[in-house]
């Protein structure tokens, strides 16, 4: 037998114990960052989200498409404003909102793991009343002395309910849904909302063995620059706290806790510029990014059977 064949067998054998365990299990993906725009990880992407539902798993994927939108909005000579680090989201820019998510992204999306032998189906936050939100109305602090400033960044949203039966019926009859971010309003208006947050709601609401969002970095990393593999809610407040995670990690791991809290067995926040990294996170034992979980979560990478 060839060193490769034998290499390729090792690895069939390690996978094994997580094959089984998490056969049935909900997994949510947050697809987003470089495995969204590079060629070679989109297409590792697909493989991996195909061979788990191949072999038992249920992967819903939640996708992003900020890159996507700012560059049609630049085609469009549509001005992009930030305030508060948020996107103002007006009547303009949220039909191009609707156009990038809930066509261009999500049907690549949908060809892609097509292409590669699954059965995705895509659809938006608004099919079947999915994720129902509100109006997000954040505050902006002028000084010490000043009372907070009330910002209206137009038709952006927070999750408020989730109702999973669409999702539910695709899987029972043997689907990979497809969600983009966007929910709709109380007044049947759209609203655009954080693919994190969408993704941690779903996560939490299906009680999912896991939530995993793919990032441009290796997890969170120490002061040092390591991955910090696995931690605790306490753990990870803590570095919240002490100023280690912040900037874009932050509303990533308050996501993840968030979840984790919610009933979500296990959160992980991974690298999604490394091909295959889904596969590398569930089902080896080492796993490749950062994991959080409470110690009576779920079974997860890097844990022998007992």
């Amino acid at each position: 037998m060839t060193n490769r064949a034998q290499d390729t067998a090792r690895v069939l054998i390690e996978a094994l114990p997580y094959i089984r365990d998490f056969a049935g299990a909900t997994i949510v993906v947050k697809y987003g960052g470089n495995a969204m725009v590079d060629e070679a990880c989109k297409r590792a992407f697909a493989r991996d989200v195909v061979l788990m539902k191949l072999v038992g798993m249920n992967p819903i994927v939640v996708h992003g498409g900020g890159p996507q939108i700012g560059d049609l909005l630049d085609r469009l000579n549509i001005p992009t404003k930030f305030v508060a680090g948020m996107r103002v989201t007006d009547a303009a820019t949220m039909d191009v909102v609707q156009m990038v998510l809930g066509g261009l992204v999500n049907k690549d999306i949908v060809s892609l793991l097509n292409t590669a032998g699954g059965r995705a189906v895509g659809i938006t936050g608004q099919d079947a009343d999915l994720i129902q939100a509100r109006k997000l109305t954040p505050k902006r602090v002028q000084g010490i002395d000043d009372a907070p400033e009330i910002i209206d960044i137009g038709h952006v949203g927070e999750v408020a309910k989730v109702d999973s039966g669409v999702l539910d019926t695709l899987v029972g009859r043997g689907f990979s849904p497809r969600v983009d971010r966007g929910g709709g309003g109380g007044g049947g208006e759209s609203d655009d909302l954080s693919a994190d947050l969408v993704a941690g709601a779903v996560a939490a609401h299906l009680a999912a063995e896991k939530l995993i969002l793919l990032t441009n970095t290796r997890g969170i990393l120490d002061p040092d620059g390591n991955t910090l593999t696995g931690l605790s809610s306490s753990d990870a407040r803590r570095l919240i706290s002490a100023g280690t995670v912040d900037g874009g990690m932050l509303p990533k791991v308050e996501c993840a806790l968030s979840a984790v809290a919610g009933g979500v067995a296990a959160a992980h926040i991974i690298d999604g510029r490394v091909p295959h990294v889904l596969l590398l996170e569930i089902l080896t034992d080492g796993g490749i990014g950062t994991l959080i979980k409470d110690p009576a979560g779920g079974r997860t990478a890097g844990e022998e059977d007992d």
